[in-house]
């Protein structure tokens, strides 16, 4: 069992951390969007957020755009928002 999660990853942030509005979740981090540092930030960040290993969450779609799609082992779709929520 996986889940998607699709984010929006804004590199070189001063306050990092893991913003929801409605449906849209958007993860800061402070890495610059240099040979995927960013990238590898947000799994860090999204897999401390959800509780989840590091291994847990792989990136789908979107290496080198901001708009990224990650996928969540062993967590469903509600499970991962109330996670996120909390």
């Amino acid at each position: 069992m996986s889940a998607q999660l699709a984010v929006i990853v804004k590199p070189g942030s001063r306050s990092p951390g893991i913003v929801i509005s409605g449906e849209s979740v958007t993860v800061r981090v402070r890495e610059p969007a240099v040979e995927g540092r960013a990238t590898e930030a947000a799994r860090r960040a999204i897999a401390a957020a959800l509780r989840v290993p590091q291994s847990a969450v792989t990136l789908v779609r979107g290496a080198t755009s901001r708009h990224k799609s990650f996928a969540i082992a062993g967590l469903t779709s509600v499970e991962i928002f109330q996670r996120l929520t909390n």
